[in-house]
């Protein structure tokens, strides 16, 4: 189980972003810390649950996105 240590300041879309790699995440972080969910702004020290994220293995990237191989 990863965790991840609050720093003062600190966001859900920020932690989102720069732990599990999108905001689009942060529903799922929200939710693996549900007893922390009335946070808006965090102090420091509060440790979260990062929930397991799986790799995109669907190529869903528009056809100029895609890497060619």
């Amino acid at each position: 189980m990863k965790t991840y240590t609050t720093v003062q300041g600190d966001m859900w879309d920020r932690i989102a972003y720069a732990q599990l790699g999108d905001v689009a995440h942060t529903d799922k972080l929200i939710n693996a810390n549900l007893q922390y969910r009335e946070y808006y702004l965090f102090p420091a020290g509060i440790v979260l649950v990062l929930p397991d994220i799986p790799e995109n293995t669907s190529n869903s990237l528009p056809p100029w996105k895609q890497v060619q191989t």
